[in-house]
């Protein structure tokens, strides 16, 4: 006759903590994947600008010794024209669409450690002409929206359209946007001086967090009249 033994088993909490636990290590890797990769997926496949053209060669050569919190080591083939000092020193851009909001604008220095900067020769906003206007960018998890080192991070996900808005003399300027490129440090053209209305050229690195390449966002004033444009053509005679 066979003979049936029953084994009662007895209850292994510890099995519970072990799935527990590995759930948690699950969520928590995912986060950190989510945390590290999304910046990179945001920039490559939600930009306006295509992957092809933020891609870019590492440049050959040492830049150990290149200061880029200053502006004028960006273009270093580019030799700024002598021009008067600026009437205006100071004045600040907002950006609602990347919470930029009132950042200062220097014409006088070109420290992006302590402020945007109006680059020297170039026009003043309200003006006719072109003012090209730098700023530091980084990796978008260390961005900090008042660390100047970090302001310019997020204007890749800018599009044509967005609106930057200048104060300056108690005045508020409206600009659109209706240009973003990229170009090699090499490329001198955005500094170009356009009479015919009133532009900014904003520029930061690109890839966010490198100094490859440059990150271009052209825009154009909204409310400059025809009056006002041929009054300072005008005066420029």
């Amino acid at each position: 006759m066979t003979k049936y033994y029953y084994i009662k088993k007895t209850y292994k909490p510890y099995k519970k903590w072990l799935r527990v636990i590995s759930l948690l290590i699950f969520f928590v890797g995912s986060a950190i994947s989510t945390y590290i990769f999304l910046p990179f997926w945001q920039i490559y496949f939600s930009s306006p600008i295509t992957p092809e053209e933020i891609t870019a060669p590492i440049p050959q050569g040492s830049i150990a010794a290149v200061d880029y919190t200053d502006a004028s080591s960006w273009f270093p083939e580019f030799e700024a024209p002598s021009a008067m000092k600026p009437i205006i020193s100071l004045y600040t851009l907002s950006i609602p669409k990347i919470n930029i909001k009132n950042a200062k604008v220097s014409t006088e220095n070109t420290d992006l450690a302590k402020n945007l900067v109006n680059y020297p020769g170039t026009g003043i906003p309200g003006e006719i002409g072109n003012a090209v206007i730098f700023g530091h960018s980084t990796l978008p998890y260390f961005y900090n929206a008042n660390d100047y080192k970090t302001m310019f991070t997020n204007i890749f996900r800018l599009k044509t359209g967005d609106k930057i808005y200048i104060s300056l003399d108690n005045k508020t300027y409206s600009y659109k946007i209706y240009g973003i490129d990229i170009v090699s440090p090499s490329d001198t053209t955005i500094f170009y001086q356009n009479f015919d209305n009133s532009y900014l050229t904003l520029v930061t690195c690109t890839p966010p967090g490198t100094i490859w390449k440059r990150l271009i966002v052209k825009a154009k004033l909204e409310n400059l009249s025809a009056d006002r444009q041929e009054k300072e053509a005008y005066a420029r005679l």
